[in-house]
């Protein structure tokens, strides 16, 4: 949004009606590929296991997964750092060795960590995970590499008006909080505009059933909020 020549750019990006978003977790996303040596299942020695090799890894990424939960956020609304395994693809048939595995992994990181760290760390596993396995090879790739949303100098304009409305219009105190996932809000951040979360959607992600197929909102919450962003842009503007 532009506000007239003598004050920042600011940008109010989609979210959740019950609070103010000011900080999300970063994401990396990465997919592995796991290499063997394909074989008939009557004489498996002749081959390498890929399936094997990607169980060694999958084990070292679960122990690491356990650890990360030693590691906590100062940001409310963000615990600590976790890794999901998504998807996996792999072999032919039931009496082939396979060959070949695939899997993609999402790493999200909290605001505190830094990205080139967390990557680096988790390379760092995967490889010493395939070396313990003979004749097995992975290639690394990243996907995705999104970084933190974290509040900028100015971004208190935006908070002000929305809590301010949204108190008056949901009849209850509205808090500024972070989240766990990740946004394109982040991109502005990058390019040194200010930017917050907040719009039509249920108090959590749980709740909206996000990523399945009854994925909703309530009506009322997106009435009540867009009266709240016309009321904060009203003041930004006025």
């Amino acid at each position: 949004m532009k506000n007239g020549l003598t004050k920042p750019d600011l940008v109010i990006a989609a979210g959740f009606s019950y609070q103010v978003v000011t900080a999300h977790n970063g994401c990396l996303q990465m997919e592995v590929t796991v290499h063997g040596k394909m074989a008939h299942a009557a004489i498996p020695d002749t081959g390498i296991d890929a399936l094997q090799g990607a169980v060694a890894i999958l084990n070292a990424l679960y122990r690491q997964n356990a650890l990360y939960k030693q590691v906590t956020s100062k940001v409310p609304g963000i615990t600590h750092p976790y890794l999901n395994v998504g998807r996996i693809d792999g072999g032919t048939n039931t009496n082939v060795v396979p060959g070949q595995v695939v899997f993609k992994l999402d790493r999200r990181m909290i605001p505190e960590e830094n990205a080139d760290e967390v990557e680096a760390s988790v390379r760092s596993v995967i490889l010493a995970a395939a070396a313990t396995v003979p004749g097995i090879s992975v290639d690394i790739r990243r996907l995705l590499l999104a970084h933190s949303l974290q509040p900028l100098p100015g971004h208190a304009l935006l908070v002000e008006p929305l809590l301010k409305h949204a108190q008056e219009i949901f009849g209850e105190t509205i808090p500024t909080s972070g989240t766990p996932l990740y946004t394109d809000a982040r991109l502005y951040c990058e390019h040194g505009i200010p930017a917050v979360i907040y719009g039509a959607g249920p108090r959590t992600v749980l709740e909206s059933n996000a990523k399945r197929a009854d994925e909703h909102i309530v009506l009322d919450d997106l009435r009540r909020a867009t009266k709240v962003v016309a009321r904060a842009l009203f003041d930004l503007l006025g």
